[in-house]
């Protein structure tokens, strides 16, 4: 049973509409679809949120640490609530996925992701589930991180925002342990 979700992004104004967000804008979306609201936990390195729906208590959290000391608040949290690596979601921006796409995985190595990469380290395990959002590769490596500090123009952002919809639908069956079929049915809705 997922206990804690995670959304990746840098805090501040300056960052709020930039690719490398999109954990934070899956969060911010679910916190509203469900009741929650994000609050200020110093203890635990950001803002945190709390959602309860029918069979669901789970807690939101926003790192204030800056993606790459993200793990540094997931640790805080994992700590306090005994929470298990394999309870926690972790929802973060994907270049190896075109924009509009989004994937579910369970596990496996940080793929070059500085968030995901301190979350593994500090925590010492990589069995957490993983909500990828494709934000599209810039094409050369050297571009790769202008690109994710960048912000995606008005029709990329339209089908990230629809990314991050289809992956809210997919959350009940996440929510019921699931996990298969909700990366089957995320994989069908994308295709």
């Amino acid at each position: 049973m997922i206990k804690l979700i995670v959304g990746l992004g840098n805090p501040g104004p300056e960052h709020t509409k930039t690719r490398h967000n999109a954990g934070f804008w899956f969060v911010d979306r679910l916190a509203s679809t469900l009741g929650g609201r994000f609050s200020p936990e110093s203890r635990f390195h950001g803002e945190t949120a709390r959602i309860a729906n029918a069979d669901v208590d789970c807690r939101l959290l926003k790192p204030a640490t800056f993606m790459n000391q993200s793990g540094r608040a997931v640790q805080a949290m994992l700590d306090y609530f005994r929470i298990n690596g394999d309870e926690m979601l972790v929802a973060h921006d994907e270049i190896d996925l075109d924009a509009g796409i989004v994937r579910l995985k369970q596990g496996g190595g940080h793929g070059g992701h500085n968030g995901l990469r301190d979350i593994i380290s500090r925590t010492g395990t990589k069995d957490f589930l993983r909500l990828r959002i494709g934000v599209g590769h810039p094409g050369q490596r050297d571009s790769v991180t202008p690109h994710v500090l960048g912000r995606p123009g008005s029709k990329e952002q339209e089908v990230i925002d629809a990314a991050i919809d289809n992956a809210l639908s997919s959350l009940p069956l996440v929510f019921k342990g699931d996990i298969q079929k909700a990366i089957s049915e995320l994989h069908a809705g994308n295709k």
